[in-house]
């Protein structure tokens, strides 16, 4: 088969890590199995840019019924222990620092679509203590529930709310609120006492599709979610950057973030 043990000891570390569809590690063994398996995206920044001039609650929703269904994300009934990896908010609460009485009603009094941020300065990864949290060379900040230690130092660091922590057994959600949980059967689920969040659907970017948010969006109507290459001067982020008017939430941070609204 041609895999001495310097690349089996690479694939298994990698299964562990990323915990790809529950695949065992020998079914990874195959030839090319690793290169579809772990994404290799150099010299990319992935982004979005989302245009909330044509989006409505409705599409809001269904992006996150997508979202939440294809990473198994369980309703609890309870806003206290609520997980979630992406959400709609007020504009006040959304952009703290763009608040002002003079905003135009149009903007001021619509709800807005909030995920991970993916920034490229991410204040997460440097206070978690395990390595549990990192940025991907494309700019993905990922998580990695089996280094998950629950001290919610990220939780802190992150100045977007971002993350959710699993008070309880995802798996023992109420049935009658999840009736369908695990809706993906290929997506691991979770544990009690971990951190979880929007990770941009790297398992999808590995497959070559976008991220389910953006394919639920697009359905309705035609680029109200772009996602694409922020360091590709050609890119359709880019090509709207240049287009239209943007805001991001907390830019004076200096975390950098990667989610853009067209307003």
């Amino acid at each position: 088969m041609g895999v001495d043990r310097r690349q089996f000891l690479k694939i298994a570390s990698l299964s562990t890590l990323l915990g790809i569809g529950g695949k065992a590690v020998f079914e990874l063994l195959a030839p090319g199995e690793l290169e579809a398996a772990v994404p290799l995206m150099e010299g990319k920044r992935w982004a979005m840019v989302i245009d909330m001039r044509r989006m409505t609650d409705e599409i809001m929703d269904e992006c996150q019924k997508a979202c939440h269904s294809v990473h198994n994300v369980p309703n609890f009934g309870d806003p206290k222990v609520e997980i979630k990896w992406i959400w709609k908010e007020e504009f006040e609460h959304a952009f703290p620092d763009q608040e002002n009485e003079y905003v135009a009603d149009e903007v001021k009094h619509r709800s807005y679509l909030l995920l991970c941020n993916h920034c490229s300065n991410p204040p997460c990864c440097r206070v978690c203590p395990t390595g549990a949290t990192w940025q991907r060379e494309d700019g993905i900040v990922m998580m990695d529930w089996h280094r998950c230690i629950g001290c919610r130092f990220c939780m802190a660091g992150c100045p977007y709310g971002s993350r959710s922590f699993n008070w309880g057994d995802p798996r023992k959600a109420p049935k009658e609120l999840s009736p369908d949980f695990p809706a993906n059967p290929e997506f691991p689920t979770r544990t009690k006492g971990v951190v979880e969040k929007c990770t941009f659907c790297d398992e999808r970017l590995a497959k070559g599709e976008l991220p389910v948010c953006v394919e639920a969006a697009n359905k309705k109507k035609e680029d109200l979610l772009i996602f694409g290459d922020l360091a590709d001067p050609d890119s359709n982020v880019r090509q709207a950057l240049r287009k239209h008017f943007t805001i991001r939430r907390k830019p004076e941070l200096g975390t950098n973030p990667n989610v853009y609204y067209i307003v």
